[in-house]
This record gives C-alpha cells, structure tokens and sequence, in this order.
C-alpha cells in the first residue's frame, strides 16, 4: 500500500493525563504475597520494563469521556470552525461498549454536526495512526476539508483484574506468571489531533505519508478478552512479542524509506510506540537509529496503547523536542503483528 500526501495538514494535540498515578512499587505492594512466595526481588517490574508509574482514571470514567476531553482540547488549539469537521474517528482499543460505536458518546459529547461522519476504528496499538491514515485519504482526496482522531483508553479494568488474578491463583510459578507480567505495564490516557486540508487551513505541519508491514503469522503473541468470571485479562509472550515486533517493524522501515525516501539522518525525532526499554533499544539498535533521537515518556505513562505514540508527540512538541522546520517519524508497532510508521514535517 502507497501512502503519500501533498495536501494534508496537522495541528497540535490535544490530551488527557488521567488524574491517579500507580507506582511499580505500589503494585509489587500489592502482589506481596506472590513475592514472598514465588521468592520474587522487589523493584522487578520497574527494572525489567523501566515503568515507574502509570495514569489511572477514576472508577467508571468511559473511554468515550477522555476521548472527548482530548477532543475538546484539540480542538480549541486549532481554532477550527465546529461545522467544517467533516469526520470524527475514535480509535482506541478501549470502547464505552458493544454497540454503538464510541464514537457517537464523543460526536454527540463535543456538538459537532450531523454532516460529520463518525466510527470506531481498531488495531490494537496502532488505532490512532490507522485513523490518521484514513482521515489523511480523506482529505487528500476532498472529501473533507477537516476532522478529527481520538482515543481514550481505559486500563483500570486491566490492571485489577490481571492483579487479582495474580493474588488468588496460588498455583502459579515464575514460568506461569510471565504471559500476565505484561499487563501490568499498561496505563489510561486520552488524545486528539484535528487534521486539515492544506487549502482550507495550512498550519506548515504536513503529513507526507508512510508504510505498513504486517506478519498476522504471530497474531498468537499478544491476546485478551473478557469474562465474567476474571474480568479483562490477556496473556503475552513478551519475549517472541519483542523479538517478532522488531522483525516486522525492520521490514516497514525499509518500506517507509522506500516510499518516502527519507534516510534516518534526515529524520530530526523519533516518537514510538511505548512498550519498555528493552523494545526501545533493541528497535534502535536493529534500525540503527540514533537513540538520542527518540523522545520518550514510558517511565512515566507506561503502555498506553493506543495513546502511546501521539501522547508521546503531543508531550514532545510541548517540551520543545520538535520545532517548526524539523522532521518527525512515529514507529508503530501492534500486536497481530503489525506496522505502522508515518513521516512528519513539522
């Protein structure tokens, strides 16, 4: 698949930081007692994953609500009349429910215009940059001048389930609790972006395109669901996961310098997915990127799935990582396994 484009504009982001913050150390306290079991040295988790806290909602708070919230804020910052956004796409592995799609709480949360078509996109990790994408066709083709990605992702479930069933399975062993490990680095957050056509309002940040690669032979690494009984819970071969992510993601970057023709030294920043530090290095040391580039925020925020990337932006311009002028690349990478990894004027 080809993704180029001449006429798409972005502006800044808007988010959402979840208002309680969960320490690694605070869930080692909580799962003391398979600790002391299992004979398990505290301080594991944040050494293994380099996740000192996490961002946690308030009990019952929807995806919809900080999708909205981020909306709101986006949309404030680009001064874009309500009426001219013509799509609206949430893009979160978390939703409010089965059906209807989230993104009619957040169409109808916002006020925007019965005109502004609106659905639910998903692909684990990768949902925000799939609904730029599509947005981005849309755009660039005319058929609308602006709109609107959210995503607001929900881990308290998640994260108490996953602890919970960690306390009350007293046969697990070291071996067996490893596929759940990794779902203690997952976090709650929100964010948005407003997109434009370059002839309606051109903000001097464009889109110029990307690639994808997917390898869905590995779609068994990384799986979870619901049920009555556990809650949400998921299981993850962390190890095959980091060692077939990076291999899938090697062959989109060499689709992404194909298409776009840009060399890594070109390339200003660099703003991942956030998984852990061990996904972080080994990434840029098999593209041979210069890490110095990489603007992170996994130590504070964790995994946010689908937030992950464009907060990681968000928080990045804020900070002055990415100026007017510079150029930006967002790596992707999703459980299934898929790619994703768009170029970036800014």
């Amino acid at each position: 698949m080809t993704l180029r484009y001449t006429q798409v504009c972005l502006h800044d982001f808007g988010y959402q930081l979840p208002p309680v913050e969960l320490s690694s150390a605070a869930i080692e306290e909580r799962l003391q007692p398979l600790y002391e079991r299992l004979k398990l040295p505290a301080g594991r988790l944040e050494l293994m994953t380099g996740i000192n806290t996490r961002r946690l909602w308030q009990p019952g708070t929807r995806p919809s609500a900080g999708a909205a919230a981020a909306g709101a804020d986006a949309m404030a910052k680009a001064g874009v009349d309500v009426a001219d956004l013509g799509c609206l796409l949430f893009t979160s592995v978390s939703r409010d429910m089965m059906e209807p799609a989230t993104a009619a709480f957040v169409h109808r949360s916002l006020g925007l215009p019965s005109s502004c078509l609106l659905f639910d996109i998903s692909n684990a990790c990768l949902g925000f940059l799939d609904g730029m994408i599509m947005l981005a066709n849309m755009l660039e083709l005319g058929q609308v001048k602006a709109g609107l990605v959210v995503a607001g992702e929900t881990a308290e479930g998640l994260v108490e389930s996953t602890l919970a069933h960690l306390l009350a399975e007293t046969g697990l062993t070291r071996k067996s609790i490893k596929p759940l490990f990794a779902s203690l680095t997952i976090g709650s957050g929100a964010v948005a972006l407003v997109m434009t056509r370059r002839d309606y309002r051109d903000t001097g940040h464009y889109l110029h395109g990307g690639a994808c690669w997917a390898q869905t032979v590995h779609n068994d690494l990384c799986q979870g669901g619901q049920n009555a009984e556990q809650g949400t819970l998921m299981s993850t071969d962390s190890e095959q996961l980091l060692e077939k992510g990076i291999e899938t993601a090697a062959a989109c970057w060499q689709q992404f310098h194909a298409t776009l023709g840009w060399d890594k030294g070109s390339i200003d920043r660099f703003f991942c997915h956030q998984v852990g530090k061990a996904h972080a290095q080994l990434l840029f040391e098999t593209l041979e990127l210069d890490p110095a580039k990489n603007f992170e925020t996994l130590p504070l925020l964790g995994n946010v799935g689908s937030v992950s990337a464009p907060i990681t932006m968000a928080l990045g311009i804020e900070q002055g990582a990415l100026g007017a002028g510079q150029r930006a690349a967002i790596l992707g990478i999703g459980s299934g396994i898929n790619s994703l990894m768009l170029g970036i004027d800014w």
